[in-house]
C-alpha cells in the first residue's frame, strides 16, 4: 500500500487489494482513506461506529439532564472557559446561550444525525466572540444601519 501514514491508505490502495485493505482497518479499529479529488473518509467496522454513535447519544442526554437542572447548568457554564477560552469575550447571558445551543446541537448529532449543528453552532459564537474581542469591530458591528444595502450574494 503506497500511503506512507500508517493510519491511511489511498483510494487506488483500496480499489486494487481491498480485502488488505479491509483487514487492516480491522486491525486499526479505523482506516483513513485518501483521495486525490474528493475528500478523505474512514473506514470503519459497523459495530465500532455503532458503539461511537452510542456514546455520543449517552453523552448529549447527560448533557440535556444536567441543563434542566440549575446546578448542572452553573457546571457547564463554568467548564465552558476551559473547552472555550474565547468565550471570555462574551457576555454572561451570551455564554448561557451558546451552552444551550451547543447541548441541543450535539443532542441533534446524537439523536438525528445532524452532525454539521454543532461545528456551526461553535463556529457562529467564535464569530461572534472575536467581533467582541475587537472593539473597532464591535463598534461597527453595533452601529445602527438605515437604508437598503441591495441583494445579498450567496456563494455555494
Amino acid at each position: 500500500m503506497s500511503t506512507s501514514h500508517p493510519d491511511a491508505v489511498t483510494f487506488s490502495d483500496l480499489s486494487r487489494n481491498p480485502r488488505a485493505v479491509a483487514e487492516r482497518a480491522s486491525q486499526l479499529g479505523r482506516l483513513r482513506v485518501t483521495h486525490r479529488d474528493a475528500p478523505d473518509f474512514y473506514l470503519t467496522a459497523a459495530d465500532r461506529e455503532e458503539q461511537r454513535d452510542e456514546t455520543l447519544v449517552t453523552a448529549s442526554r447527560i448533557f440535556l439532564a444536567l441543563m434542566k437542572h440549575d446546578p448542572g447548568a452553573l457546571n457547564l457554564l463554568l467548564a465552558m472557559p476551559d473547552v472555550f477560552p474565547w468565550v471570555r469575550h462574551l457576555s454572561t447571558e451570551e455564554v448561557r446561550a451558546f451552552t444551550v445551543e451547543l447541548v441541543e446541537a450535539l443532542s441533534d448529532a446524537a439523536e438525528l444525525d445532524l452532525d454539521t449543528s454543532a461545528h456551526e453552532v461553535i463556529a457562529g459564537w467564535r464569530a461572534t466572540a472575536r467581533i467582541k474581542a475587537d472593539p473597532q469591530q464591535y463598534e461597527d458591528a453595533i452601529r445602527p444601519t438605515t437604508g437598503d444595502f441591495g441583494a445579498v450574494e450567496v456563494n455555494p
